[in-house]
């Protein structure tokens, strides 16, 4: 027995509705980096969702959810990065405190 599509699509958008708001109403760059990553998996997960239902011998969906996966790796690495030298510079990692063009 299958699923019927809305529980995943249900999911994948909750998913997506927490990230987005996450990423809105935080202030700390880490967790603000982790929710873009939540929203990233919702989108996923309806990608995936639509894949199965409607076109379940094509492989492009899973392709295509395997380079979203890496290019998110690769983004929350080059986030992190650029996170911790805020941090060394400026000492925090709220965002609201961060000026970036004050000396």
């Amino acid at each position: 027995m299958q699923l019927p599509i809305y529980f995943p699509l249900g999911l994948g958008a909750l998913l997506f509705g927490i990230g987005l708001w996450g990423a809105l109403t935080r202030t700390n760059a880490v967790r603000i980096l982790m929710f873009i990553e939540l929203m990233l998996n919702g989108v996923n997960l309806n990608l995936m969702t639509f894949t199965r239902y409607y076109y379940p011998e094509n492989a492009t969906g899973p392709i295509l959810t395997l380079f979203v996966m890496t290019v998110a790796a690769a983004e929350a690495s080059i986030g992190l990065a650029i996170i911790l030298q805020i941090v060394r510079n400026r000492g925090t990692v709220e965002v609201d405190k961060v000026d970036l063009l004050k000396g």
